[in-house]
C-alpha cells in the first residue's frame, strides 16, 4: 500500500519550513528581495524617473552650495519637498511633485515630514529680502513661527575653492556639468555668503513645473 502522507516526501513542507527558523528567515528574505527587484528595477528604465522634465537644469554653483547648506542645517527635518497627488495638498502647495524634477538631486529631498510647510514650490513665492529676514529672525515675517534663526549664514562666506570638486563629483553620477561651468564656479561664488547661496537655492525650488 502506498503512503499518501505528503509529509513523508523529502521536499519542503509547511511543517519543515515552520519549524526551522533559519530556513524561514532565508525564504522570507528571498521573497522580499524578489519583490523589491520587481518593484525597483523597472524604475531605472522609465523616462519619467530618469529624464529631467522640461525646464529643469543642474543647479548653478551658488544654488548647489545653498542646497548643501540646506542639508547641513537640517532644514529637511521640518520641511518636506514632496507634494503628494492629493487634492488637499495640490490646492495648498501647487502641482504635485514628479520624479523628473529631482533627477539632478543627490540625494533627493523627498519626504512627508512637515513640522513646517512644504517647500517644494517655494521658489519665486517671496522676494530675496523676505527670505533673508525670515532666515535671520523668522518671527519678523511669520509671528507664530517656531523655526530657529540662522544669523550666522549672513557672516559665513563661501569657500570658492570647494565648489569645483563638488561639481566634478556630481558629474560622475550623471549631472551634466560642463568643463566651463566647473571652471567658472569659483568666480560665480566669490564674495558670496551662505545666506546668498541658501536664498538662491530656495528661489529655484519647484519653478520648472509651475
Amino acid at each position: 500500500m502506498s503512503d499518501n502522507n505528503p509529509n513523508a516526501s523529502g521536499g519542503f513542507t509547511h511543517e519543515k519550513v515552520e519549524t526551522n527558523n533559519f530556513l524561514m528567515i532565508v525564504l522570507i528574505l528571498l521573497v522580499i528581495a524578489i519583490g523589491g527587484l520587481v518593484e525597483i528595477v523597472p524604475l531605472f528604465f522609465q523616462k519619467s524617473t530618469t529624464e529631467a522634465v522640461t525646464g529643469v537644469q543642474p543647479y548653478s554653483a551658488l544654488q548647489l552650495v545653498g542646497r548643501d547648506v540646506y542639508i547641513r542645517e537640517g532644514c529637511y527635518n521640518c520641511h518636506s519637498q514632496m507634494i503628494r497627488p492629493f487634492r488637499a495638498e495640490t490646492l495648498r502647495y501647487g502641482h504635485y511633485s514628479v520624479a523628473g524634477e529631482f533627477v539632478y538631486d543627490h540625494p533627493f529631498q523627498w519626504g512627508s515630514k512637515r513640522t513646517g510647510p512644504d517647500l517644494h514650490r517655494v521658489g519665486g513665492k517671496y522676494s530675496d529680502e523676505w527670505h533673508r529676514i525670515h532666515l535671520n529672525n523668522p518671527r519678523d515675517v511669520v509671528p507664530e513661527s517656531n523655526m530657529p534663526a540662522y544669523p550666522w549664514l549672513e557672516k559665513n562666506t563661501i569657500d570658492s575653492a570647494d565648489v569645483a570638486p563638488r561639481m566634478k563629483a556630481l558629474r560622475i553620477v550623471g549631472v551634466p556639468y560642463t568643463d566651463d561651468q566647473i571652471a567658472a564656479s569659483a568666480a560665480d561664488v566669490k564674495g558670496k555668503t551662505e545666506m546668498d547661496a541658501l536664498v538662491a537655492y530656495l528661489q529655484i525650488m519647484g519653478r520648472a513645473l509651475k
